[in-house]
């Protein structure tokens, strides 16, 4: 069963019409009048627009993290796969999976399996944006995926002058299901309900949920251990945005994790959390406008 290793384990423990952007629940340290260049846009190529039916999912991808995983996120949703797909196994607490056709657990698509891409490399123009620095370490952000990484000063020490690096799994984190083996992925994926750093390492991360959290958490669950869900809710239409014709677009943008704001921002989580802070804390502030779901 596809994912049924250690998820299965660990599990015992709208957007609005019209033009104006309408901006997500954003914390209060980042004022309202933000002006328009710290505002990132998050490219057509790089947004997957799940809509389903409890409501519409934006998860920006991150081919710089997992590009053949990405590669095939965008091939099965331009060829229609994910369309009516059942989100088959939903855990409170942990995450919602999907992408079997079978709807069982047991089902992928007809492409091979892919190859693991639990980390990846990391040089001087990988757009990173550090938050902190803990012994031997440093944490902060790739787009809007938390990423912990290597210093850059073990840059001069290495073949490549790059850095190992690894998406985290926080809330709203996309992550690929496999099998025991590593290199067993395919078309099944998972979008965190909540943080779960057991997995980092362990699952690639091809994106992170950056518009509809509250509808991933919406989702029916199961109370089982194995998550099974009766009844399931399902995916009605997935489509990487670019695909789709200009007028049906959402346009997103996120607060730029290079700009003075996010600095405010996230110099505000580290104090209120002190040394429980976690990368995982900080919420990006969104804008979202142009079509709704459909």
């Amino acid at each position: 069963m596809r994912f049924s290793m250690g998820l299965a384990a660990a599990s015992v423990l709208m957007l609005s019409a019209g033009t104006a952007w309408a901006q997500e629940a954003a914390p209060a340290a980042v004022p309202a009048t933000a002006s328009v260049s710290e505002w990132r846009a998050v490219s057509p190529e790089n947004l997957l627009v799940i809509d389903t039916n409890k409501g519409r999912i934006l998860v920006e991808l991150a081919p710089e993290v997992a590009p053949g995983h990405v590669e095939r996120i965008r091939l099965l949703a331009g060829r229609g796969f994910f369309d009516g797909l059942l989100w088959h196994r939903v855990i409170d607490q942990f995450m919602a999976q999907t992408g079997d056709p079978l709807g069982s657990g047991e089902g992928q698509s007809p492409y091979p399996d892919l190859k693991a891409e639990f980390t990846f490399r990391r040089d001087g123009q990988t757009p990173f944006t550090a938050v902190a620095a803990p012994a031997g370490a440093v944490l902060g952000f790739l787009h809007s995926l938390p990423v912990q990484t290597q210093p850059d000063a073990f840059m001069a020490t290495t073949a490549d002058h790059k850095v190992h690096a690894w998406g985290l799994y926080c809330p709203g984190v996309a992550g690929m299901a496999r099998d025991e083996a590593p290199d067993s992925a395919n078309s099944q994926f998972f979008l965190m309900r909540q943080p779960y750093p057991s997995l980092d390492k362990r699952y690639t991360i091809w994106g992170r949920v950056v518009s509809g959290l509250d509808v991933v958490r919406a989702l029916k669950f199961s109370p089982n251990p194995d998550g099974i869900v009766t009844e399931p809710d399902r995916m009605t239409r997935v489509r990487v945005a670019s695909d789709l014709p200009e007028a049906e677009r959402p346009k997103v943008q996120v607060l730029d994790t290079a700009s003075p704001q996010f600095r405010v921002l996230a110099d505000a989580a580290r104090q209120a959390r002190g040394a429980d802070f976690s990368v995982c804390d900080i919420d990006l502030p969104v804008q979202v406008a142009g079509a709704p779901a459909a």
